[in-house]
């Protein structure tokens, strides 16, 4: 299952769920962003049955942004319960960004 699209209407249901679920804050004008997307589309794969993987667009969704302090970008965003438990900020190489995840994808 790839990424799924998550906007300021979609967010709340979205991260509620049996498993973890992990935002990217994101935008289309940030090289980080983009260096990030295919990161999280093999991790989003790979860990599917342990993981939910989330895209949400800060320049068209910027109310959840607001809600969640995200000042930079790109910002991964762990979520379990609907509780926000750990923040990524910045691009991660998918080694950096498993390890960051093992509590959660083991």
């Amino acid at each position: 299952m790839a990424t799924q699209k998550v906007t300021d209407a979609t967010f709340q249901e979205f991260i509620q769920g049996d498993k973890p679920v992990l935002v990217d804050f994101w935008a289309t004008w940030c090289g980080p962003c983009k260096m990030m997307a295919p990161v999280l589309e093999e991790v989003s794969d790979q860990y599917e049955d342990k993981l939910t993987v989330g895209k949400l667009d800060v320049d068209a969704n910027p109310a959840t942004a607001q809600q969640f302090g995200i000042m930079s970008i790109p910002t991964l965003v762990l979520f379990q319960n609907g509780k926000a438990l750990k923040q990524i900020v910045g691009y991660r190489p998918k080694a950096d960004l498993v390890s960051q995840l093992a509590d959660v994808i083991a």
